[in-house]
């Protein structure tokens, strides 16, 4: 059996702790069908609007009360990675149990080391939060001096640094959980970012690591087999949306480069989704990275869907 890094995209979580409690549920399901063929499963998870939601929250009861704290950013990754893996551990714990399989679930509340030098620092990119109207986002840009930017035809969302992850600092920790048969969540909304001094401190920053990437480097680190990043969408396509969009079943990772350089994956949605498997695939033979939705993981690992993406010299 294999080793699969799942990375939730934010279709399987909702914006409110009512509606990511159901949400949750119905995500366990396929995420058991895998763990039930005999998997070896880690889970990572996206943030946007938990995390925006937390540190607005935070950022609004400072302004109107003395006592209430204003919040960094790293504390508010925490408190999401924390407030979805509580959620998402218990629903995979009842699918567990409801079929009968003894195994236990585990958050990591997961630390991911930056370059404090990395040029993201100087283009905030991330968009996170709420989505807001033309309107809105020029009334809290000269509110709050952050940045807002059109997020794929949805509306203006913030957006912050998003520098590269270097390592995911719990690595061990969750290879030791998944080497002795544990499920483990771990680096749940790209990890805190941190910086490591020279004292050895780690010292969080306002940032957002892509949730992709730092999939990416956590199933390089655990030698996982699969990167499983699960989206809206069955397949990945080109021309999306236009009438000659076209499906695509398997790319070499040269492919998928090529498919970049002609623009045809959107920034801050499928990008980062495709440049991840990219990378994930050419650093060892063998590995396979897929990108499908949620409900057709399980037939994805068995060839009948998703769009695999595999190293070029493997098709060579």
């Amino acid at each position: 059996m294999s080793k699969i890094l799942i990375a939730l995209g934010g279709n399987a979580l909702g914006d409110t702790p009512e509606e990511q409690m159901q949400l949750v549920q119905e995500s366990a399901k396929p995420i058991v069908d895998l763990i039930e063929e005999g998997h070896d499963v880690i889970i990572s998870h996206g943030n946007g609007p938990q995390v925006g939601a937390i540190n607005l929250a935070f950022e609004n009861g400072s302004q109107e009360y003395s006592g209430v704290p204003s919040m960094p950013f790293a504390e508010c990754g925490a408190m999401s990675q924390g407030y979805i893996g509580y959620h998402l551990q218990n629903a995979i714990r009842e699918e567990l149990l409801n079929r009968g399989i003894d195994k236990s679930v585990a958050t990591i509340v997961s630390q991911v080391a930056v370059d404090k030098d990395d040029q993201a620092f100087e283009n905030p990119t991330k968009p996170i939060g709420s989505f807001y109207s033309k309107d809105e986002a020029k009334r809290l840009m000269e509110e709050t001096g952050d940045t807002y930017i059109e997020d794929a035809g949805r509306g203006y969302r913030r957006v912050i640094p998003s520098p590269s992850p270097i390592k995911v600092v719990e690595k061990d920790i969750i290879n030791d959980l998944v080497n002795t048969g544990r499920i483990v969540i771990a680096a749940g909304g790209g990890g805190i970012p941190v910086v490591e001094e020279e004292s050895h401190t780690l010292t969080g920053v306002d940032a957002v690591i892509d949730k992709d990437s730092a999939s990416r480097c956590l199933a390089d680190e655990l030698d996982a087999d699969f990167l499983f990043i699960l989206t809206a969408v069955e397949k990945i396509a080109i021309n999306y949306g236009e009438p000659d969009q076209q499906d695509l079943d398997e790319l070499t990772g040269a492919e998928a480069e090529q498919l970049i350089q002609e623009d045809q994956f959107a920034p801050g949605s499928m990008l980062p989704k495709v440049q991840a498997a990219i990378q994930f695939v050419s650093a060892k033979e063998g590995r396979r990275s897929i990108i499908t939705s949620l409900e057709k993981a399980k037939d994805a690992i068995q060839g009948e869907t998703g769009t695999t993406i595999v190293k070029t010299s493997e098709k060579e």
